[in-house]
């Protein structure tokens, strides 16, 4: 006998925002029961998140949103800023706890979801559907049973890859004694680092305040970075690029993304499918995964509500991976200069139209023009290359020394 027709493991942003979809208003009549499993109070429990992303105004959670911006910065290595109004675009940031709690009331108000704790262990196919086995909190095993299962649990290593890089960073929520920061602008890539051997490094500012602000030092490289090296990093950053002075640290975070090339399977059986990062939500060459989820559930609970087999659609189309192994590639190769690459992107194309490519929303002869806008012979060498070069290992996720703190979905 089945629990529920649907069972969703996890509830992150992918787990959350699939059961989320499957209680909107404009899903009709039919209910489908759901279950969504997830681990009880304790280690398994995440830290806080943030997540960012951009979309135009009137969005499902602008109601729980920390802050956004309508206008965004990238500082090249020279110091030079190229600025601009991404319209209809904003850039949004958006608490874990918040979401959590605006989807969590949604779901208590729906009789036809059943939200149960319990470490899962397994989850597989059966004769009729899908099986999920775990232990609750007391440490009894606890078996549920559905017509579909979707796992939104991270793997323990990645997909076999012809480039794999490490996006990891380590965040400071300050608080400064004097207006330090532009409220209405957010900085995505400031290039005023100094550059690692290997990848690119870059700070990245969004306030929240004239007098706090999330402060952040980013990496793209091989590997992770002691929790010292962020630290004093940071220190660096806020002092002699920001010249903040008086300020304290009320809050912290640290994670990393696999930004790689490899390809995540999104179905695991008959009728157990992968959601969010597991199932390749997250963009390759940006880390970007919270709107790609978005996409990604409607269409799911599009296919539940109407009764068709709910295979989660590409969360980026060949072409768009494409590209992002392309980039991979020469950025570890060192064909090409990070800091110098995503700046000419910004001071050379439409920010609105940059941003639809970043997110994987834009069109081929959009896609075209921005290519022309690259080190083209280095890009095309690159190209050349990739589909001689075989898919091998399956290497563990890298993290951080310090417990991460966004595990998933991130801005960039």
């Amino acid at each position: 006998m089945r629990d529920a027709e649907v069972v969703i493991v996890g509830a992150g942003a992918a787990g959350l925002s699939l059961a989320y979809r499957l209680c909107a208003p404009a899903a009709g009549n039919r209910e489908p029961r759901v279950l969504l499993v997830d681990a009880p109070h304790g280690p398994l429990t995440p830290r806080e998140r943030t997540w960012c992303y951009w979309e135009a105004p009137g969005g499902a959670f602008d109601s729980v949103l920390t802050a956004s911006w309508e206008r965004l910065r990238v500082h090249g290595p020279d110091g030079a800023a190229t600025e601009g109004r991404p319209a209809p675009l904003r850039y949004k940031m958006l608490r874990s706890r918040d979401f959590e709690a605006f989807v969590g009331a949604r779901l208590a108000g729906r009789s036809h979801v059943v939200r149960a704790g319990a470490t899962v262990e397994s989850v597989r196919d059966t004769a009729d559907g899908a099986e999920v086995r775990g232990r609750d909190e007391a440490g009894r095993p606890v078996v549920f049973r559905a017509r579909w299962a979707f796992d939104s649990r991270p793997g323990t290593g990645l997909p076999p890859a012809r480039t794999t890089l490490q996006q990891h960073f380590r965040g400071w929520f300050v608080r400064t004694g004097q207006p330090a920061f532009d409220p209405a602008t957010a900085d995505l890539m400031d290039f005023r680092t100094p550059q690692p051997a290997h990848g690119l490094s870059f700070g990245y500012v969004l306030p929240l305040s004239e007098r706090t602000a999330l402060v952040e030092y980013t990496e793209f490289s091989r590997r992770v970075l002691h929790t010292a090296a962020y630290e004093r990093a940071l220190r660096r950053y806020t002092a002699q690029v920001l010249r903040l002075d008086g300020f304290r640290v009320t809050g912290v975070e640290q994670g990393v993304i696999p930004m790689t090339d490899g390809r995540f399977p999104r179905r695991a059986g008959r009728s157990v499918f992968r959601i969010g990062t597991a199932g390749g939500a997250t963009r390759a060459s940006t880390g970007y995964t919270f709107a790609a989820v978005q996409r990604q559930s409607a269409h799911l609970a599009a296919a539940l509500l109407a009764g068709r087999p709910p295979l989660p659609p590409p969360a980026h189309t060949a072409r768009h991976r494409a590209m992002d192994a392309v980039l991979l590639r020469a950025l570890d190769r060192g064909r090409v200069d990070g800091a110098e690459f995503f700046t000419g992107l910004f001071r050379t194309v439409p920010m609105e139209r940059l941003l639809r490519f970043l997110d994987g929303r834009s069109r081929l002869w959009e896609d075209f023009t921005i290519g022309l806008h690259t080190p083209v012979l280095p890009m095309l060498r690159t190209a050349a290359e990739l589909p001689l070069l075989p898919r091998t290992g399956h290497g563990a996720v890298n993290r951080p020394v310090a417990r991460p703190r966004r595990p998933e979905e991130s801005r960039p």
